[in-house]
């Protein structure tokens, strides 16, 4: 789900610029960090802090937002995706 969330946040180029300038990463960072089990529990806190972009994921994802929350949850909680990889 992490995964989808990440190319769903790289297939627009405003939520990529949004994402890319959260974390302070470029997008080669991203695609090496996109390895990282930690770095991807926070993709699903960017999404799940942010409810505009839960309900347009959750929509292209055809999942519930709840579903996405739950996966967030089980992954530690509100991960801190201010203090990226």
């Amino acid at each position: 789900m992490a995964i989808q969330a990440l190319s769903f946040i790289a297939g627009d180029g405003e939520r990529l610029g949004g994402f890319l300038a959260a974390t302070g990463m470029g997008p080669a960072a991203i695609r090496d960090a996109a390895r990282d089990p930690q770095f991807l529990a926070g993709v699903l806190d960017y999404v799940a802090g942010n409810e505009p972009l839960l309900v347009d994921f959750a929509k292209h994802a055809d999942l519930p937002p709840e579903t996405i929350m739950i996966a967030v949850q089980a992954l530690g909680g509100a991960a801190s995706h201010t203090n990226w990889p």
